[in-house]
C-alpha cells in the first residue's frame, strides 16, 4: 500500500516524539493529520543538528525549510512529504508563517557551540521553538481561528523547554555545548566551561536546582493562563505538560549526575500521564 504524505507524517512523530504523537490522539479526528504535520516539522527541524556534521550542512538545511515556507524554489516542495503536508496546513488553517520562520532562525543556535547568556534568553529561545508549535496546534484545535492563548502557550512552552535543556545535558556536554544559562552558573559561582569538566560539583546540582524551580513557575503560570483563557477543546496541544513534573522530581532528588545520566520516564507511565493531564485539563474549564 502507497504511503501518502500524511502517513508520513504520522510515522515520523510516532517514531521521533511519541508523546506528541500519543497527544494527537487525544484531538478531534478532524484536525489530527494537521497537528501531525505541524509537529513532524518540528521534528525535522530539531533532527537537523543530530544528523550533520558541522554547521555548514545544517545551516543549509535550515535555509531549505525557510525557503520552502517562503514560496522560494529550492527544489519541489511537493516532493517532501511533510513539507507539502506542512503548506497545506497552512492554507487550510491560514496559520502565519512568521512563528514557524522565527522556529528555523532560533534553531540556528543549536548548531553552535556559543553558551546560553541568561535565563530570558533560553526562555525567549524556548519562546520561539516550543510554545510557537503549542501557539500553533492551539489555532489548529480552534479550527484556524486565534483562541487567545498566548500566555497559555508561553509558559507552557517555557517549562517544557527547560525540562528539555535538561534532559539533554548529556548530548549537549558531549558535543562541547552549553544551554545552561551563564547568569544563572553565575549566581552558583560556575563559568559554562566548567559544566564541562569531568567532575559533577554540588554547584552545579544547585543550578539544576534553580532550573526546575523555574521550571515549575512556568507550570504554575501556565495553569493560571490556561483556566484563565477558557481553552475548551485545546488540552490536546499542553499534554505534554503533564509530564514535566515527574522529570523535574527526578532532577531534584540530585542523585544523578545532570551530565552522564539520561533521565526517563517509562512509556507505559508517560501515557497514563497524558491520559490524566487530559481529564484534568478538561476539569479546569468544563
Amino acid at each position: 500500500m502507497e504511503c501518502t504524505a500524511a502517513d508520513h507524517c504520522r510515522n515520523l512523530v510516532r517514531q521521533h516524539d511519541r508523546d506528541r504523537y500519543l497527544s494527537a490522539l487525544f484531538a478531534a479526528e478532524e484536525h489530527r493529520d494537521a497537528l501531525l504535520a505541524l509537529y513532524a516539522f518540528d521534528v525535522e527541524i530539531n533532527r537537523i543538528p543530530d544528523i550533520v556534521s558541522d554547521p555548514m550542512p545544517g545551516e543549509i538545511r535550515l535555509q531549505w525549510w525557510s525557503d520552502a515556507l517562503q514560496n522560494i524554489a529550492h527544489g519541489s516542495v511537493e516532493a517532501n512529504p511533510v513539507a507539502a503536508s506542512l503548506v497545506q496546513v497552512i492554507e487550510t488553517y491560514r496559520l502565519p508563517t512568521t512563528p514557524l520562520l522565527d522556529l528555523i532562525e532560533a534553531h540556528t543556535f543549536d548548531l553552535y557551540n556559543d553558551p546560553m547568556p541568561m535565563l530570558t534568553d533560553l526562555e525567549g529561545y524556548a519562546g520561539e521553538t516550543v510554545s510557537a508549535v503549542m501557539q500553533l496546534a492551539a489555532i489548529i484545535l480552534a479550527g484556524g481561528r486565534d483562541p487567545g492563548t498566548a500566555d497559555v502557550s508561553g509558559h507552557a512552552g517555557a517549562a517544557l523547554g527547560i525540562v528539555d535543556m535538561l534532559r539533554r545535558i548529556p548530548w549537549h556536554t558531549a558535543k562541547r555545548q552549553v544551554f545552561l544559562p551563564a547568569d544563572v552558573l553565575g549566581r552558583h559561582g560556575m563559568s559554562s566551561e566548567e559544566v564541562l569538566e569531568p567532575i559533577c560539583s554540588s554547584r552545579l546540582h544547585a543550578v539544576v536546582q534553580e532550573m526546575c524551580a523555574h521550571a515549575r513557575h512556568h507550570l504554575d503560570r501556565f495553569e493560571q493562563a490556561f483556566v484563565a483563557a477558557g481553552c475548551q477543546g485545546l488540552a490536546a496541544a499542553y499534554l505534554q505538560t503533564g509530564i514535566a513534573p515527574a522529570y523535574l522530581k527526578v532532577f531534584e532528588c540530585g542523585r544523578k549526575d545532570p551530565r552522564k545520566d539520561l533521565v526517563e520516564i517509562p512509556q507505559w507511565r508517560r501515557q497514563w500521564t497524558l491520559w490524566r493531564t487530559a481529564r484534568r485539563l478538561a476539569s479546569l474549564n468544563p
